[in-house]
């Protein structure tokens, strides 16, 4: 991987004149396992949300920077991969179909060889031509991995990775995320313990309430 890394200086976020979090300062590089835990409403998904360049803060930034230089915020989603409960699917299509769209709005070839194995891991193979709308919650989850892993991303963003999953997902989930972890920033936010202890370091949003 490029020498890819994430900084956070004195980032802060409000809605109207609720505080969110106050000066969150970090920085993440090329490789790291990284959680960001809180109760709920704390402002995880806020937070993952402005990494990825979806939401503004209302002060600080978030710099992202690979061997070339800074990233600007409209091309992040070349070096990202999201999974979140606030994904869309295409229910009106099947998995392969969402994959290969989902790879044409990337302006990228699908790797079919990359996809079909992490099929197969995800225990989707034999449902990749099914319609998405007939899935379970948690065949969706695991087919919003495949999304965010199949362009080889530097940073992958995990907003509540584990939920509506069985035992046997959330076992492909934890060894995918130890393997990612080797080799490039995962960040995970979290309220859940298992998915917490992967993490090198974690963010604790409580403590960043002004």
């Amino acid at each position: 991987m490029s020498n890819y890394s994430i900084q956070s200086q004195k980032l802060s976020k409000l809605f109207g004149r609720r505080l969110i979090f106050k000066d969150i300062n970090f920085l993440l590089e090329e490789k790291a396992l990284f959680g960001i835990s809180g109760p709920n409403g704390s402002g995880k998904s806020t937070l993952v949300k402005i990494i990825a360049g979806l939401v503004a803060s209302s002060d600080g930034k978030i710099i992202h920077k690979n061997s070339a230089g800074e990233i600007i915020p409209e091309k992040l989603h070349n070096h990202i991969g999201f999974v979140s409960p606030y994904i869309v699917l295409y229910e009106e299509f099947s998995a392969w179909e969402n994959l290969k769209i989902f790879a044409k709005i990337r302006g990228i070839s699908l790797n079919e060889e990359r996809v079909n194995n992490y099929l197969v891991r995800f225990l989707l193979d034999e449902r990749k031509h099914d319609l998405v709308k007939t899935y379970s919650s948690g065949m969706k989850q695991r087919l919003k991995f495949i999304f965010a892993l199949m362009h080889s991303p530097e940073v992958l963003l995990f907003d509540e990775p584990t939920s509506n999953l069985d035992e046997e997902g959330k076992t492909v989930v934890y060894d995918i995320i130890e393997e990612e972890g080797k080799i490039r920033i995962v960040i995970i936010a979290s309220n859940e313990a298992k998915d917490l202890e992967l993490c090198d370091e974690v963010l604790l949003l409580e403590k960043f309430k002004g």
